[in-house]
């Protein structure tokens, strides 16, 4: 097995699709001309809110636990999240026969908290301005002999996010299309390293950025200053899923050389692309999901006559946020 501190490669990539093949869904490509006409190019959007438990982390989660040996199984696993590296880690663990404590934050949309713990997972709560979710689950790991599994920042994670940037590569292939841009949402880098990985290794002139909301771009500013930046808040937009204070380790150390630049969105150009995805294309998007979208539509990333390709990389919204959303 794979030193969680060791970057992955394409060929780890490879490994988790194989790993992944039946169990992850092959999420589709979605195209509209009304989003073509808006933005004057070939659009696809990725649409991972279609992906077991509602967002790619199902990918990631499942690829690191498969991958651990039995003797490690018996202290089941713990992850600390927000609600879909939540979700992902709990149904992973559902399916290999494995226990799940998950770490999350009291503030996190109750129907994350609710669907983890439907999946079998034990929820343990903590608040997001004074607490340490790492130190929590440090001991709990320590307690019960368990194994961490990181949101991010795990080669195997990365890896198993990947797959998705084969699948956009091949489907596009399947179109006669190759990507010029691949945009993703980053929060931590997880998804971003993954799909960067499989892009440059089958398109090496491919451009990938990262997408984020307004006042959480640490990977924007880390891509300026050649360093990790963090963010001076923990909380305040309503993409909840996006608030990583700042660049993984491992991720970072790809997304620098692989990607290198990133966009931002404001609150109310995602709340315009949740209710555009809903109304135009149909599709439930959370508001962390459509970040990479909200930046397609405010005209953030140059796009005209271009091949780009938007992952919506989850879709797990409290039911009256939506609402207000799209009303």
């Amino acid at each position: 097995m794979q030193s969680p501190d060791a970057l992955p490669t394409a060929a780890d990539v490879d490994a988790a699709v194989r790993r992944l093949d039946g169990v992850a869904l092959h999420t589709p490509l979605i195209s509209s001309p009304v989003l073509d006409q808006l933005c004057a190019g070939r659009i696809f959007l990725k649409a991972e809110t279609l992906q077991r438990t509602g967002s790619f982390k199902f990918r990631g989660a499942y690829n690191k636990l498969s991958s651990l040996p039995r003797e490690s199984r018996a202290g089941g696993v713990v992850a600390f999240s927000s609600g879909n590296h939540a979700q992902g880690v709990a149904a992973a663990a559902r399916l290999l026969g494995m226990q799940a404590v998950i770490v999350m934050p009291a503030d996190a949309p109750q129907a994350k908290r609710d669907r983890t713990a439907a999946l079998g997972a034990q929820v343990v709560l903590y608040d997001r301005d004074r607490d340490d979710r790492e130190a929590i689950a440090g001991r709990i790991v320590a307690e019960r002999g368990g194994v961490l599994v990181p949101p991010y920042d795990d080669a195997m994670v990365i890896a198993g996010q990947g797959t998705a940037g084969c699948e956009i590569v091949a489907d596009l292939a399947r179109l006669g299309l190759l990507p010029d841009i691949v945009v993703v949402n980053a929060s931590g880098g997880g998804l971003v390293a993954g799909i960067a990985l499989a892009v440059k290794a089958r398109v090496p002139g491919a451009r990938l950025a990262t997408a984020e909301p307004e006042g959480f771009d640490d990977h924007a500013r880390s891509f300026r200053s050649g360093r990790r930046e963090r963010n001076a808040r923990r909380a305040g937009t309503m993409c909840d899923a996006l608030m990583a204070p700042s660049p993984g380790r491992l991720t970072f150390a790809i997304n620098r050389a692989l990607v290198g630049e990133g966009v931002v969105a404001s609150d109310a150009e995602v709340a315009r692309a949740v209710a555009f995805a809903f109304h135009e294309l149909k599709l439930v998007v959370e508001p962390g999901g459509a970040v990479a979208l909200a930046a397609l539509l405010a005209g953030k990333v140059e796009v005209k006559d271009r091949v780009v390709v938007a992952v919506l990389s989850g879709g797990n919204v409290d039911a009256d946020l939506f609402a207000r959303l799209v009303a």
